[in-house]
């Protein structure tokens, strides 16, 4: 499963796992499990891994490996930039290093995109880090929603990627004091949709201070909202759009030959 995204900071989305679990207060008015509900009847996409209940849909905790959206960058000529696993985590607990590897396998093949990554999962990044390849084209991040979780920040910069990065999205508190040695890049946004929790200002400008005092890039996302359209992104007059200035292979390849016949296993 993948499409265009309408994600200010990325191309495509990606999902070559399904399914998820809720980790920390940034995932209670989780926005994936909102969208998986609707494709979760029988023989749907999302079967058995998101269920209806009073409160709103939640993951079931069940998570897999589409084999057949594993290929798709393969395919895609032009070179884009990919955010891995909007509907789910790539770290998590129930998958497997192998099957993990998998998805790293084959990012490091189709390597004419960008990928981002971002997970929850902090602790299973370092440890698993090592295990894993870091080329230049995949970028790792991890979602920091108030300062009780700025420890995920450590976690990230000790794996091994190379271009690390920030998501403080939903933003739910302030993140006080941030060291952000290591990190190239962190994008803010509040909440959006039903429920959404009110982000302040001052939140917002204590992060875009600290990037700016030591060398991060921020970009800002939206202010969010129930209707998030009428909020827009504009911050202090201006919109913030900056991105890491590191870019897809240029060149058109040929697409890879995916048939079942040319496929092996990681």
């Amino acid at each position: 499963m993948a499409q265009n995204s309408k994600i200010e900071w990325t191309d495509y989305t990606w999902n070559p796992t399904r399914g998820c679990t809720r980790v920390s207060p940034g995932c209670v008015n989780c926005y994936a499990e909102r969208q998986a509900i609707r494709q979760a009847g029988s023989g749907k996409a999302y079967e058995g891994l998101v269920k209806s209940f009073p409160g709103g849909p939640r993951w079931t905790g069940d998570i897999k490996l589409v084999d057949d959206v594993l290929n798709l960058p393969k395919r895609w000529r032009d070179p884009k930039v990919i955010f891995v696993n909007s509907m789910s985590d790539l770290f998590h607990e129930r998958l497997t290093v192998e099957q993990i590897r998998r998805v790293f396998d084959t990012m490091v093949e189709a390597d004419h995109h960008i990928y981002q990554i971002l997970t929850k999962r902090a602790e299973r990044l370092e440890e698993l880090s090592p295990q894993l390849p870091w080329p230049d084209h995949i970028w790792m991040g991890v979602s920091v929603e108030n300062a009780d979780y700025k420890w995920r920040i450590d976690h990230l910069r000790r794996c091994n990627a190379a271009h690390k990065f920030l998501s403080c999205e939903p933003l739910i508190g302030s993140l006080g004091v941030l060291d952000l040695r290591g990190i190239d890049w962190v994008i803010v946004g509040g909440e959006s949709g039903p429920g959404a929790r009110p982000m302040e200002a001052d939140w917002v400008r204590e992060i875009r201070g600290q990037c700016l005092e030591q060398g991060a890039m921020f970009h800002f996302k939206q202010w969010g909202g129930v209707r998030k359209g009428r909020t827009g992104r504009e911050l202090d007059g201006r919109t913030w759009d900056e991105m890491p200035t590191v870019q897809p292979d240029p060149a058109p390849r040929k697409p890879t030959d995916t048939s079942p016949q040319a496929v092996q296993p990681a």
